[in-house]
């Protein structure tokens, strides 16, 4: 009896140091901050776990876009929102590991200790798209092409020091070519003056342009990770296209408000997980490129601080200044 009382006493502590409202969360809505524009992979992938996650938190996930400043502005919206799991982000590589090295000591927020890490979501390669009026088929040709057409040939990206833009870099360094860079503020309307014939390339997530190619109103020249993607496995890798180690590869994780309870963290990470699982989720997302990761919150904070090291030579690498 007395183990039980013991035992007993210790439950009613344990509760007794968990916040009342972390008890029962969640009991409202949840704000599930895309910190840019409608129509991108990060959109793509935050509204295709929102409705599902709702449904099994018992309350609506709500996508929020706030775009601007290269993913800036609605980060730190996340950064300064209190600390009780009504409000979550959907992270991204150009706002938490390449932003603090543009921005520097400018940067709102700090990509490690201002947020509680819940789990690393997916990863996805670009995709090196061409509009179908550019006569190459390649990367071979492409690169011939820009070689006979120095400073022609412009590619689009989300914006300056974007995943997108850092590969087109990456690949004038290794190519020796001199595609011009073309910014824009998200990805959706670069996307649309590509399938336009504004601009002739694009490095782009794959979620993006997967119809477009389909349709034939794009041209897939190569992917940007180290292997195939099983979303277009008859397209190419750079690396296999005659540029061995070239890798580049976008990847999205969910956290929260740094100081968010423990037992909210791993609620919202077990959702996550649970709902990064389900068949149709899982079909719908690998279809249009994304690789489905999932991990503790501690392999999520060992994962970004190894990410923020990585992509600092990078940045440094390209000559990238704020907008």
């Amino acid at each position: 009896m007395a183990l039980v009382r013991s035992l007993a006493a210790g439950v009613l502590l344990l509760a007794a140091a968990v916040p009342a409202h972390a008890q029962n969360y969640p009991h409202r809505p949840i704000r599930f901050v895309v910190p840019f524009a409608p129509g991108g992979s990060t959109d793509t992938l935050a509204r295709s776990i929102a409705t599902k996650m709702g449904d099994s938190l018992g309350q609506q996930v709500v996508v929020d876009n706030r775009a601007g400043g290269n993913g800036n502005i609605g980060t730190d919206i996340v950064a300064q929102a209190p600390a009780d799991g009504y409000t979550i982000l959907l992270g991204y590589i150009a706002n938490l590991a390449i932003g603090p090295h543009l921005y520097g000591s400018k940067l709102p927020y700090d990509p490690i200790k201002s947020f509680a890490p819940i789990t690393l979501l997916a990863e996805s390669p670009n995709i090196l798209v061409a509009h179908p009026s550019l006569p190459v088929k390649s990367l071979k040709e492409l690169v011939a092409y820009a070689k006979a057409n120095p400073n022609k040939l412009n590619f689009g990206s989300a914006s300056v020091a974007s995943v997108g833009h850092l590969t087109g870099v990456m690949l004038n360094q290794m190519a020796g070519i001199d595609l011009q860079h073309v910014p824009y503020k998200g990805s959706g309307q670069a996307v649309v003056d590509v399938v336009g014939g504004q601009i002739q390339l694009m490095f782009s997530g794959m979620s993006s342009v997967m119809p477009h190619i389909k349709a034939n109103r794009l041209r897939a020249i190569a992917v940007t990770g180290e292997k195939r993607s099983q979303a277009a496995s008859d397209v190419p890798t750079i690396a296999e296209s005659g540029f061995p180690g070239f890798a580049a590869t976008a990847w999205y994780n969910v956290a929260a408000p740094a100081k968010t309870p423990k037992v909210i963290v791993t609620r919202l990470n077990q959702e996550v997980l649970k709902t990064l699982a389900l068949p149709d989720v899982k079909q719908r997302l690998e279809s249009v490129g994304f690789e489905l990761i999932g991990s503790t919150p501690e392999k999520l904070g060992d994962y970004m601080k190894t990410e923020l090291k990585k992509w600092e030579k990078v940045v440094k690498a390209s000559g990238a200044k704020p907008e």
